[in-house]
């Protein structure tokens, strides 16, 4: 087996795990707090380091990567998220709201640099390219980023069932030590298997390198800030809050359905090589892929809020209205995942890529304080109005990607 093949099916193992803890970690906070009456906002604020402390790791550590490696920072993130999970053993009384956003910020970190190492690393360890043309290279390209990237999704989603039913069966506290002792045994075998320095660069880029001063890099970072925003100022509390106190659904239920959506969705973007095949077949997509799909998107979460207002089925516009959302959201995610590294020179790939995911951790940490604000003030409809003028910014911002495509 080639040494890039097996160290990508190495990291891709090792992310896998991370990510289990992190949907767990995420469906546990969430669900927990809501049970000891923390309010729609309140949720929002436990969650707000760990998004806000995701957009300066990922600027960072884009740099660190590249002075340090990537199997490094990977190493850092999965011990810190153990230490996160730790954290949050203690008893109610510690429990406050500082406490636990001080250790929701040791999350955000850990997933961050665990996810810039994953993902950077996947131009690094592409087989040989000798004797292929660029668009064969970038389609081979696609298909790796979409496999990561999806599979990464549907175990978050694995993840958010497993918080949810360790919930229920051993509580909080055993919950959280199960996660821990099980990712630290992952931290230990990727450790011992992971070989060679990945994408330790030749010389050390200076700390004002971190921005980038490409434009294709700027536009398409612009655009991820409100992609995610859309999706998480509606998913992170709006929605499961909403599941439970107004559908009436226990904590297993909305564990279990916004899990199968993080699964569905998973798969529709490990699949999205094979979907988007008619229109790529022989190379990856490009900027006008990614204009047709964000706008698109947009008619998604206001025809679920126009639905709701006319008083539809709301458990049926709900689960139909998410599915579809799902589906055409996945899509985007794969494309704009692919375009940030075909985009990316071989020694730039882990800055670009640091650069770009802090814009997608602020449009999360957006979303997120909006998720929690828009709820309180005008429920899961005024959540979902937000969702589609997040989406169409974001696909004025990927305008100039369709017309001077690289």
């Amino acid at each position: 087996m080639q040494a890039g093949l097996r160290n990508y099916l190495v990291i891709t193992a090792g992310y896998w795990g991370f990510t289990i803890t992190d949907g767990a970690i995420r469906m546990l906070v969430v669900l927990y707090f809501h049970q000891l009456g923390y309010s729609p906002l309140q949720l929002a604020m436990l969650f707000l380091f760990y998004e806000f402390f995701g957009v300066v790791t990922n600027l960072v550590g884009g740099w660190l990567g590249a002075r340090i490696g990537l199997n490094r920072t990977m190493f850092i993130g999965m011990g810190l998220q153990v230490i996160a999970l730790s954290m949050l053993t203690v008893p109610d009384a510690v429990l406050t709201v500082t406490y636990v956003m001080l250790a929701q910020a040791i999350s955000g970190i850990a997933k961050d640099l665990n996810k810039m190492s994953a993902k950077a690393s996947v131009k690094l360890m592409l087989p040989s390219t000798d004797n292929k043309t660029e668009n064969q290279i970038n389609k081979q390209l696609f298909k790796w980023v979409a496999v990561l990237t999806g599979s990464k999704n549907s175990l978050k989603g694995a993840g958010f069932f497993i918080g949810a039913a360790l919930l229920s069966i051993v509580g909080f506290r055993f919950a959280l030590l199960i996660l821990a002792g099980c990712l630290l045994l992952v931290l230990i075998i990727t450790f011992l298997m992971l070989s060679g320095e990945i994408g330790k660069t030749s010389y050390k880029p200076k700390f004002k390198q971190l921005f980038s001063n490409t434009p294709e890099i700027n536009w398409l970072s612009a655009a991820r800030f409100f992609l995610f925003g859309s999706r998480d100022v509606w998913f992170v509390v709006g929605l499961p809050v909403f599941l439970g106190s107004v559908l009436g659904w226990e904590h297993t239920e909305v564990g279990a359905f916004m899990a199968l959506w993080i699964i569905a969705y998973g798969l529709v973007q490990a699949l999205s090589p094979k979907l988007l095949r008619r229109s790529h077949q022989n190379h990856g997509p490009d900027g006008r892929t990614s204009k047709r799909w964000v706008f698109l998107l947009a008619f998604i979460p206001a025809g679920i809020a126009i639905a709701l207002q006319l008083s539809i089925n709301p458990s049926l516009v709900v689960i139909l209205g998410l599915a579809l959302f799902g589906v055409v959201f996945a899509i985007n995610s794969a494309v704009h995942s692919f375009l940030i590294l075909a985009f990316s020179d071989h020694d730039k790939v882990s800055l670009n890529v640091g650069f770009y995911y802090m814009a997608n951790a602020g449009g999360r940490l957006t979303g997120t304080i909006f998720s929690g604000l828009a709820y309180q003030m005008w429920g899961l409809v005024g959540c979902l109005w937000i969702s589609s003028l997040f989406v169409f910014i974001a696909g004025l911002l990927t305008i100039p990607l369709a017309t001077n495509t690289k």
